[in-house]
């Protein structure tokens, strides 16, 4: 039996404010919240309830004192379901997003986005529904 990828913790300043932000990218709702740490998971996998497939993982957003110092060493890659990737980049802009330089070079097919708090994440060209 291997592992299951269940959760991405992330270091923030803000957790309410980045889990607003990644609940509007993902579809996703406040699964716990606290005045240190922000739970976050897809509506559509209820807690404890058995289903056959991949389940998405959760997110959690753990206040830390420090900053982001450097590039992400870990990222997530994003998808678009019901758009094209131009039209999912303009969304996410619109949510606070803006387009960041991780050394990605011309010619690429993804696009590189950071949160509001730095993190970068990529906006994959092919759409999967």
């Amino acid at each position: 039996m291997a592992s299951k990828f269940a959760e991405l913790a992330i270091d923030c300043a803000d957790p309410v404010g980045l889990a607003r932000f990644w609940c509007a990218v993902l579809g996703y709702e406040v699964l716990h919240q606290d005045e240190e740490i922000v739970t976050i998971g897809s509506p559509l996998v209820p807690e404890g309830k058995d289903r056959p497939g991949p389940v998405p993982p959760l997110l959690t957003f753990a206040r830390v004192p420090e900053g982001k110092t450097a590039k992400n060493r870990l990222h997530i890659d994003l998808n678009p379901t019901d758009r094209e990737q131009a039209e999912e980049v303009r969304r996410l802009i619109e949510l606070g997003a803006r387009h960041a330089d991780v050394g990605q070079g011309d010619g690429v097919s993804w696009v590189t986005l950071a949160d509001p708090e730095d993190n970068e994440f990529c906006v994959l060209a092919t759409r999967c529904p």
